[in-house]
């Protein structure tokens, strides 16, 4: 059985979603599949007293620079390397030819090479992902959380499809449809059952928050008193300037750093949980808030429908009309427990041991190939 060390993303950068698959994979390990031993460098702050750039420059030197130097030093002693989140696969050439993975959960750290046209970024940004991008095509299997993922690899030839895995991420313990006996946190209590809807994830362009801020607004005057749980991200001067437009300020939680048990409190209080994405790789945020029986909208990406399959309701990306009218007849209407049981049900098939099944599959084939 294969000795494999995970790298994982430095908790410094702040990525939840990344810490959490990595974390869940670790405790998800099967036991019969040989030895997962987490490893990372200790992040090293050596730029960020600079003005403006530091905080990015100590990210580009602790991914580029020191992770590789890391994994030379452990090199030797172990089988395999699994590299967590696909944009530190820069580590990957610094590791034993043939013996290292990683997870790719979408594309879009690539777009500046994929399509500069429309993700233009400065050479020196292009320079950083083109090392990424060749230590993807150096990883000898690489795996994917959804099948939508798998096909756009495919069809922008970035790796040999001999190479691809599918490994679907799954739903951690606290995600349940049963109330805890830990007492809501004090602001969702305070919403005192007022229709909210809720967005997880950050405010990056892909995630249209300036969607998701113009369905509030139009909802508002026809669902008097609805409310906007906004979970993580930092709203943008654009965005800020939408909710002063909008006159949104008072309508509008926005909270960071919950526990997993807190924020099944917040899918289990929705109205309805919000993925209006243009591009996902999985859409975590979708699978929990079912796995909580909470009812989703969310765009009609293929890759959303994979994942919320026919417990969700779709709306047409980048459509604020369509979205409005999908929300209304969501949050308007009541939800039986039926709709919440088939919800449940579907998000039960997405489980971390199934998952870490996959990737430590992925291993022994890979070792027992090397050592054939």
């Amino acid at each position: 059985m294969p000795r494999v060390a995970l790298l994982p993303d430095f908790a410094e950068e702040g990525w939840p979603s990344m810490d959490l698959c990595a974390e869940m994979l670790h405790k998800s390990w099967p036991s019969a599949a040989g030895t997962l031993t987490r490893f990372a460098p200790p992040f090293a702050h050596v730029f960020g007293r600079l003005p403006v750039v530091g905080r990015n420059a100590d990210r580009a030197w602790n991914r580029f620079v020191r992770y590789p130097r890391f994994a030379r030093r452990i090199a030797a002693d172990f089988d395999a390397f699994h590299v967590a989140d696909h944009s530190y696969a820069a580590v990957i050439p610094a590791l034993p030819a043939g013996r290292a993975g990683v997870t790719v959960f979408d594309l879009d750290a690539f777009r500046c090479l994929l399509d500069p046209a429309a993700e233009p970024r400065p050479r020196w940004f292009r320079a950083l992902t083109r090392r990424v991008a060749d230590g993807v095509q150096r990883a000898a299997v690489v795996f994917v959380p959804s099948h939508a993922v798998g096909d756009e690899l495919r069809r922008v030839n970035l790796i040999d499809p001999a190479r691809l895995r599918y490994a679907p991420v799954g739903v951690a313990p606290e995600f349940t449809p049963l109330e805890t006996d830990a007492p809501p946190p004090p602001w969702l209590a305070a919403l005192g059952g007022r229709p909210c809807v809720v967005h997880v994830g950050s405010c990056v362009p892909r995630k249209r928050v300036d969607l998701l801020l113009e369905v509030v607004a139009r909802l508002r005057p026809q669902l008097p008193g609805l409310r906007l749980v906004k979970v993580g991200g930092t709203f943008t001067n654009v965005h800020k300037k939408q909710i002063a437009r909008h006159g949104l300020a008072h309508a509008i939680t926005h909270v960071h750093g919950l526990t997993r048990r807190e924020l099944a409190a917040v899918y289990r209080a929705a109205s309805a949980v919000l993925q209006p994405s243009d591009r996902e790789g999985f859409g975590l945020p979708v699978v929990e808030a079912l796995a909580c029986g909470a009812a989703v909208v969310a765009s009609d990406l293929a890759v959303l429908r994979e994942v919320g399959g026919p417990v969700t309701t779709y709306a047409p990306a980048g459509a604020s009309a369509a979205w409005a009218a999908a929300v209304h007849g969501v949050v308007a209407r009541v939800r039986d427990p039926a709709q919440r049981a088939a919800s449940v049900a579907w998000a039960g098939q997405f489980t971390w041991p199934r998952h870490a099944a996959a990737v430590a599959a992925g291993y022994i084939d890979l070792v027992g190939h090397r050592c054939g």
